[in-house]
């Protein structure tokens, strides 16, 4: 439960900054691609921290446990940050792109420690795969429940409040403030209602240093299979996701369109992460991704084509996003499961480090996403664009181009490389966990 408010932020700021910026303050072109690089910059510095901050947690020991107090220090520092960058300050040019800098950076540094320290708490509750799979759809649910929220409500209720207080540059920030309130709340679920169990041999263990952190990395091949497959599809999935807005506007002439969208896709995501569980008993994980694969390559050909029709948009969306579903799901669970492998092969246990991949690859999927969504407003010319004014043909192709070719590319070839590469299946985890209790007893009999 607790990353329902965790979501509803960062959706706000991945999602909805750009479209503040460009829609909002309003931005020339000069400065929009400015501020698309200081976003692809930072995110990339931000996305290396991320096994920096899992090498620290890793190595936290004290009465409150190594994951609690990050997610605390973290949850409260990016709340503060978030309102930051949503906060109108009546500067321009120069003195707010520097702003923005500051903050943005701030913002990816607080970020991490909370979730680097929510997410790598997810495998140690538990060694059973299946059990996993059911912890991480749940997540996910709630999760996309924090996203879909935002995703459908953003549009109506910042218009909303900004003709409540006069202004839609206070109706982003009293939005931003309402979404900071929750995430807070539904953190100390976590931190109030989840126990952290023991770990199989991990009181024994030695502190991470920084070169245990890069063996961790670089010596557990099936992570870095997942590593480059996930960064390949989440780069895909979140530029689709960040063109939106955009979409529904320059090339639907139809803005309200997109809240209706979005409830499809969001009750969509939800339904197939709880059927998730029914399908994974009855069919085997390489089965499930192709399936999902199909899906998602059938959703963007519809979605390419369609007219401006809620029907096709919707039955594209939920192609869509019903297969990014079953591909977030199973990226989960096959990271998860290479925490085991990586304990097997170099001998010590590294959760922190290895689930610092997860937001590394969101991290970089948003920032090269970011990059080119950022980079494709000037050259199709929708930042230059006035009120009224029509996107042109070549500016709609581009622009569609962006937003479904170049990720429904990417998807399919982190789907080859996964297939190609990845070797943990059910019987392989099964041998895994088997000779790792056997290496266990045998250090206990020698003790």
């Amino acid at each position: 439960m607790g990353t329902i408010g965790r979501d509803m932020v960062y959706s706000m700021v991945s999602m909805y900054l750009i479209v503040f910026i460009t829609e909002v303050i309003g931005v020339s072109d000069s400065a929009l691609i400015t501020i698309t690089t200081i976003m692809m910059g930072a995110r990339i510095f931000d996305a290396f921290n991320d096994p920096i901050m899992g090498v620290i947690v890793d190595n936290t020991r004290g009465r409150f446990g190594k994951y609690k107090p990050w997610m605390v220090i973290g949850v409260f520092l990016s709340a503060a940050v978030a309102m930051m960058l949503f906060m109108d300050m009546n500067l321009t040019g120069s003195a707010y792109i520097l702003y923005f800098t500051v903050f943005y950076i701030l913002w990816g540094l607080s970020w991490t420690m909370n979730d680097i320290s929510y997410w790598s708490m997810m495998p140690s509750l538990s060694y059973d795969q299946k059990e996993r799979e059911e912890i991480g759809a749940l997540a996910r649910i709630f999760a996309n429940i924090g996203l879909f929220v935002v995703v459908a409500s953003v549009i109506p209720v910042t218009n909303m409040l900004g003709e409540q207080f006069g202004s839609k540059k206070t109706g982003f920030l009293v939005y931003t403030g309402i979404l900071v309130v929750i995430m807070i709340v539904f953190q100390m679920v976590t931190v109030f209602g989840v126990k952290e169990p023991p770990v199989i041999g991990g009181k024994d263990q030695s502190k991470t240093t920084l070169k245990g952190m890069l063996r961790a990395l670089f010596q557990n091949d099936q992570l870095l299979v997942t590593a480059v497959a996930m960064a390949l599809f989440m780069i895909g999935y979140v530029t689709t996701t960040s063109f939106g807005v955009y979409y529904f506007k320059y090339v639907f002439l139809n803005e309200e369109m997109y809240s209706v969208f979005a409830i499809i896709l969001g009750v969509s995501q939800i339904l197939a992460l709880l059927a998730f569980p029914w399908f994974s008993k009855r069919h085997l994980r390489e089965t499930l991704y192709g399936g999902a694969i199909i899906l998602i390559v059938l959703g963007y050909l519809i979605f390419f084509f369609s007219p401006a029709n809620m029907i096709f948009i919707g039955a594209a969306g939920i192609l869509l996003f019903v297969g990014q579903a079953f591909i977030q799901l199973l990226m989960l669970v096959f990271l998860a499961d290479t925490i085991e492998y990586g304990h097997l092969k170099l001998g010590k246990r590294n959760e922190s480090v290895s689930f610092a991949i997860q937001p590394f690859i969101n991290k970089m999927g948003a920032a090269v996403a970011n990059g080119i969504v950022g980079y494709t407003l000037v050259i199709s010319g929708i930042n230059s664009l006035n009120d009224g004014e029509l996107l042109s043909e070549r500016g709609l192709l581009i622009m569609k181009s962006a937003m479904m070719l170049l990720p429904l590319l990417l998807i399919v070839i982190s789907f080859f490389i996964y297939r190609k590469k990845y070797i943990i299946d059910v019987k392989t985890y099964g041998e895994i966990i088997e000779k790792r209790m056997i290496r266990e007893e045998g250090k206990k009999e020698a003790e």
